[in-house]
């Protein structure tokens, strides 16, 4: 897929210093004063092991973890959790194409290159002012199923159009550039187990940082098809029988010690069975019931992992990934956009169809968000600027399927030229702690109190 390389120095230094912070031990890369730190940073990361083999998982976490493998085993056999997905579109995506007031002379006026055409995408039924970008198409068949719920211009007062700034507001779940742990994190602080990785999961080679704890481990996998359980030299049918042999040893129940043991190399073993088809035939081994986009991008295939892992019935309670595309438009918007858009609609659409053939449907919601919205006026590079307000989306079975917050026009934009933000991203994060997670917000977001709630599910 083609990215725009017209994004500003600001957006590629944010992606150096947070790889940076997410790989324990190499220390952060210099940065701007009164830069916040990307929350996670400090996070010991630990090879996810036995004491014989090797599993390809990184776990953030402080402390000692115990036999984390049986935490997993112990979790997995539970009682089925809700799933929150949160998917960052990198950049600051241009809320004024997402959803675009196609007949607004101002807007045209504003945007006489990049102003789409009255009939490019459908009609946004909620609010016929506007229209989705072409690109989503996808999306707007969801929400005609009830499906998807649109904030139309989401933000947080006195928006600060700093990439590195503003993410890390969307990342802690407030606006302090203090705070080092995550929203999902603290959640999981609160609500989450000492000894199961999985229930704060960053779909990454990195930690997400709003996935970043402070009391509880989280995990790092790229995707489900690259977790691997190996011993040197022994493969197939050998391995098999060594894996079952070993199985047996928790049958010595007078020792204590022994049985513990065998008992997390056993259950690391049905991990790895349970994930072991996910790297057969590349995307084929998770055996999606839909298709999904085909292509050198990985987050088809993340997405479809994912599906899997829910429905194999590992522990997962938050997830976190980054879609494709690089939403920082200053040059160039037009393609860079649509190919953005276009694999992030596409790929999401088959996630959620493969979790309604899997029956998993209404234990998933997906949040997508991005950083902040484009300046309303367009500049003379074919993009836009940092704006204020953006667009964001609720994706699931369970979503009430309709607007949150009005969109506000472009007749009364903010001092800066920025479209106002008509709900506040602390908010939403409040109503879904509360009313998806059934978690107090007040223990997870500063300030919850000061925040409206609105209505997120049927």
């Amino acid at each position: 897929m083609n990215r725009s390389c017209h994004h500003c120095d600001e957006f590629s230094r944010a992606a150096l210093v947070r790889r940076g912070a997410a790989e324990a031990g190499r220390g952060l890369p210099a940065i701007e004063p009164g830069m916040p730190s990307p929350a996670g940073t400090g996070l010991d990361r630990r090879s996810f092991v036995t004491r014989t083999f090797g599993l390809a998982l990184s776990v953030y976490g402080l402390g000692k973890l115990n036999l984390f493998e049986e935490g997993i085993a112990r979790a997995a056999s539970g009682p089925s959790q809700p799933v929150l997905l949160s998917v960052f579109l990198p950049g600051g995506a241009d809320s004024l194409s997402v959803l675009y007031p196609a007949l607004d002379s101002q807007y045209r006026k504003l945007r006489p290159t990049l102003a789409l055409d009255a009939v490019a995408g459908p009609t946004f039924t909620e609010d016929t002012r506007l229209h989705w970008h072409p690109s989503l198409s996808p999306f707007a068949t969801l929400h005609g199923e009830g499906k998807v719920s649109v904030l139309p211009a989401v933000g947080y007062t006195h928006p600060d159009q700093s990439h590195f700034t503003s993410r890390h507001f969307w990342e802690v779940g407030a606006t302090d550039a203090r705070l080092t742990s995550g929203w999902l994190g603290r959640y999981l602080d609160h609500a989450g187990s000492p000894d199961n990785p999985l229930q704060g999961l960053s779909l990454d080679y990195q930690l997400q940082p709003a996935i970043a704890s402070t009391k509880v481990p989280v995990a790092s996998v790229a995707a489900p098809d690259e977790y691997t359980f190996w011993a040197p030299g022994v493969w197939g049918d050998v391995e098999r029988r060594m894996l079952e042999t070993l199985a047996l040893l928790g049958s010595h129940r007078r020792d204590r010690f022994l049985n513990q043991a065998a008992f997390a190399t056993a259950q690391s073993d049905r991990l790895r069975r349970q994930l072991a088809p996910f790297a057969d035939n590349g995307g084929n081994g998770y055996g999606s019931p839909v298709p999904y986009p085909e292509g050198n991008d990985s987050f088809p295939r993340q997405l479809a992992g994912l599906a899997a892992m829910i429905g194999a019935g590992l522990p997962l309670r938050c997830v976190a990934i980054t879609a494709p595309g690089e939403y920082d438009t200053h040059a160039d918007q037009p393609k860079a956009l649509a190919d953005g858009l276009d694999l992030t609609a596409r790929s999401l659409f088959s996630f959620q169809r493969d979790l309604e053939a899997r029956g998993l449907a209404d234990r998933v919601l997906t949040l997508v968000w991005s950083e902040f919205g484009r300046r309303a006026e367009e500049n003379g590079s074919d993009g836009t600027d940092h704006g204020a307000a953006g667009t964001a989306f609720l994706i699931g079975t369970r979503v009430r399927g309709q607007m949150i917050g009005e969109f506000p026009g472009v007749a009364n934009l903010d001092d800066d030229g920025n479209l106002r933000a008509t709900s506040d991203f602390r908010g939403v994060y409040c109503s879904l702690l509360e009313q998806w997670l059934n978690e107090d917000a007040a223990a997870v977001i500063p300030g919850a109190g000061s925040f409206s709630r609105p209505a997120l599910l049927r």
